[in-house]
């Protein structure tokens, strides 16, 4: 059997995002555990790409030898139907679905309508899907017709935080901390209204995540924190690679976010022992459990007020919420674990 995969990812690899992430670690976890993993890189136009980049990526396909076991991002692959379709007579194809492209908020209607068609077409050309969470795997079978048989799910790995680490979550006033890219899906826009009704209360919030990717976004959020005199309490940091001191840091973790498909940063949140406070739908409401925290409904600005408030001013409830959501943390799965059980899937198409 050969163990040598090529993983065909969109796009610059070193994105800061949880699903390139995922694809970085598990591309260096793998060689870890003896494969030869050849990275290649797709054009950066996914999930929208022009007729030209479509000609690339068709040529970059048929350049590989037959029977190649190929993993392409789902940022990609269900973009690409008829490439799919046609290089499945000869390739073994795997799919890895961060989460449906047509689910993205911000879109519209008919672009939605499009991407679902589009990737329910291609899934059917794989092999193997891999998901990255059992809610992404439901909406697979319910909403796109995968088989049962031909999904796979795979958690992405937490990292566990160095016990000897210092914190500096009780100095100063409690640190409110939401992680996640300035883009419509992230709903910040509803944390910072919800903030604006929280004056009366001391905490800071430090949001932080990359502004390149939502358009306007974040010169948005910009306007949104000056006209409720936030400055001074909200900070855009820009993307951060290495979140631990962050997580260290804070006394409350909180997004917005209308849907994961898996949402790492909460399963780090937890790890570090942080009460969450959340709304998004898909994997965060089956692995983060109502005591680590707090949920409000999406885009409900006076509900994540209410929920934010019901932390910031109980110590001792907040503390009870911490002590849930790190044991719920050291539940979850770490990178080498989540990257055997992948190696176990690839193993087997390989054969």
């Amino acid at each position: 059997m050969s163990r040598r995969l090529v993983f065909a990812i969109p796009g610059d690899l070193a994105t800061p995002s949880g699903g390139y992430a995922y694809d970085r670690r598990m591309m260096a976890e793998l060689a870890a555990l003896g494969w030869q993993v050849d990275h290649l890189g797709l054009p950066g136009q996914f999930p929208e790409p022009d007729a030209h980049a479509m000609a690339s990526v068709a040529g970059q396909f048929g350049k590989l030898p037959d029977d190649a076991l190929v993993m392409v991002d789902g940022l990609a692959f269900g973009a690409m139907p008829e490439i799919a379709r046609h290089e499945a007579k000869r390739l073994r194809l795997v799919a890895l679905v961060h989460h449906p492209l047509a689910l993205e908020t911000g879109i519209s209607e008919a672009a939605a309508k499009h991407l679902a068609t589009s990737e329910r077409a291609a899934l059917t050309a794989a092999r193997a899907v891999v998901v990255t969470s059992p809610a992404t795997a439901a909406t697979l079978r319910r909403d796109y017709g995968v088989p049962q048989d031909r999904l796979n799910v795979i958690l992405p790995g937490t990292d566990r935080p160095d016990p000897s680490s210092p914190t500096s979550a009780a100095d100063g006033p409690p640190l409110i901390l939401s992680v996640g890219s300035l883009i419509p899906r992230k709903d910040h826009a509803t944390l910072v209204a919800a903030l604006g009704a929280l004056l009366d209360l001391d905490w800071h919030c430090r949001i932080v995540g990359s502004d390149i990717q939502g358009g306007g976004t974040a010169a948005e959020l910009k306007r949104q924190i000056g006209e409720l005199g936030l400055q001074s309490r909200v900070e855009l940091t820009g993307a951060i690679r290495d979140l631990a001191a962050e997580y260290r840091a804070a006394a409350i973790f909180v997004l917005a976010s209308h849907y994961e498909g898996f949402g790492m940063v909460f399963a780090e949140a937890m790890a570090h022992g942080l009460p969450i406070v959340a709304c998004a739908k898909g994997a965060p409401e089956e692995f983060v459990p109502a005591e680590a925290g707090a949920r409000f409904k999406p885009g409900d600005a006076a509900g994540l007020a209410a929920a934010l408030r019901g932390l910031l001013a109980d110590p001792e409830r907040r503390a009870l919420a911490a002590a849930a959501s790190r044991k719920a943390g050291q539940a979850l799965p770490n990178w080498p674990q989540s990257a055997a059980a992948l190696s176990e899937i690839l193993e087997r198409l390989a054969a």
